[in-house]
């Protein structure tokens, strides 16, 4: 076999965001992104809240800014995911698709609570926290290496989304110490 036989120049390398979102460990990546979603709504909604009832005040606001913080991350998450998928069933093309990034911003938030106010939560929450983490730390990699890939810029990180939310209840119940 002859090296023009096997590389043909003429041909276009494929692009990896085009060739991930198609792939087993995107759907794999999908299914368990919005498992963990559906997973920390349930815990919030239902054993969560009673745990949250039978916390001290500090430890009480600590675990509402952790738990909007992980809202928040997972819906980055979800939506990031969404986005994919879309273009993956060829629902929008992948051009749509980074016009609609500038409305999915995978922020970095980084955690006010300290790390005792941390080990007052619930085992549960801490658990869901630590695996939404990592999570969105593999999907803001992913990201990046798209984002590399397709010749467009990172998008500059924006004020904290959560930064307000916390404000609200520092004024509510004071600032935490």
């Amino acid at each position: 076999m002859r090296e023009p036989d096997v590389i043909k120049l003429d041909v276009d390398p494929v692009r990896f965001g085009e060739s991930f979102v198609g792939s087993e460990a995107f759907t794999a990546l999908f299914q368990e992104g919005m498992e963990l979603v559906e997973e920390t709504a349930a815990y919030l909604d239902g054993e969560g809240r009673e745990e949250s009832r039978l916390l001290q005040r500090e430890a009480g606001v600590a675990y509402a800014s952790e738990s909007m913080r992980l809202t928040t991350r997972l819906m980055q998450v979800a939506s990031w995911l969404l986005l994919q998928r879309a273009v993956a069933e060829g629902e929008i093309t992948p051009e749509q698709a980074r016009a609609e990034k500038a409305r999915v911003r995978l922020n970095s938030t980084e955690t006010a609570t300290t790390l005792v106010e941390y080990e007052t939560l619930p085992a549960r929450l801490r658990e869901l926290i630590g695996l939404a983490t990592r999570l969105h730390a593999r999907i803001l990699h992913l990201e990046r290496l798209l984002t590399e890939l397709e010749g467009v810029p990172p998008q500059p990180q924006g004020p904290n989304p959560v930064a307000a939310q916390i404000g609200l209840l520092e004024r509510a119940f004071g600032p935490v110490e």
